[in-house]
């Protein structure tokens, strides 16, 4: 399917597992740290908190959305303290091709992402891509009313198009997760899902399909980003 884009075009691009190959060492480290966590904080054995942070990750759309609802985590704490990753930037590894269409692409470019906007910056930095978006939306910016909204709250992402002052319509979401795209398509975004990083015989999200199907609520399924421009 042909994507009408041009210059007044915005570009709403996902972070991990979008831009650069998280699965290969970050989603593991971040795996571990937040059980970690969990089991300290919760004074519960390691495989019960590796459990239970899969359990909210399902039934919330994010595991921090679970741990703030029924135990009372604080979001700037558990980020901070789950996201240091020592050594992340020896583990990053993108795709030249893709970060060659993603400058030729036309119209404006943000991240938007659920990690924090400190990691956020240190993965673009690392990647030598950070000079080629107009901005980083993290976590950090999605709080509305006091709580927190993250992917896939479609409040959140209609609130955003009002920020950024163009019509829910007008802008395209890259993601790998198929629960953001359907919440995005449900305000009039266009979607496109990004497959060049997603392991065949790992669960994508809350909202699973075959890799080979392409769901009613999105516009185009790609295996990296240069289509984009065509």
């Amino acid at each position: 399917m042909a994507l009408r884009v041009g210059p007044d075009t915005v570009w709403l691009f996902d972070l991990d597992n979008t831009l650069h190959d998280a699965g290969a060492w970050v989603f593991g480290a971040l795996r571990e740290a937040m059980g970690a966590y969990v089991a300290s904080a919760l004074q519960i054995p390691p495989d019960e908190a590796h459990a239970l942070n899969l359990r909210y990750w399902h039934r919330h759309g994010a595991t921090l959305l679970g741990l703030m609802r029924h135990h009372g985590v604080r979001p700037a704490h558990f980020l901070h303290d789950t996201h240091r990753l020592p050594g992340l930037e020896q583990q990053l590894s993108g795709h030249r091709h893709d970060f060659a269409a993603l400058e030729r692409l036309r119209g404006r470019k943000f991240i938007l992402t659920n990690a924090p906007r400190g990691y956020a910056l240190r993965v673009l930095d690392a990647l030598r891509i950070g000079h080629l978006f107009d901005g980083v939306i993290a976590i950090d910016d999605m709080f509305m009313f006091g709580q927190l909204r993250p992917k896939p709250d479609a409040r959140m992402l209609r609130r955003l198009a009002a920020q950024l002052r163009v019509a829910p319509r007008r802008c395209v979401l890259v993601e790998d997760t198929l629960a953001h795209q359907k919440a995005a398509r449900r305000i009039g975004m266009r979607t496109v899902w990004m497959q060049r990083f997603l392991r065949r015989r790992l669960p994508l999200g809350p909202a699973t399909t075959r890799l080979s199907m392409r769901p009613a609520y999105v516009d185009r399924r790609v295996r990296g980003l240069r289509p984009l421009l065509r």
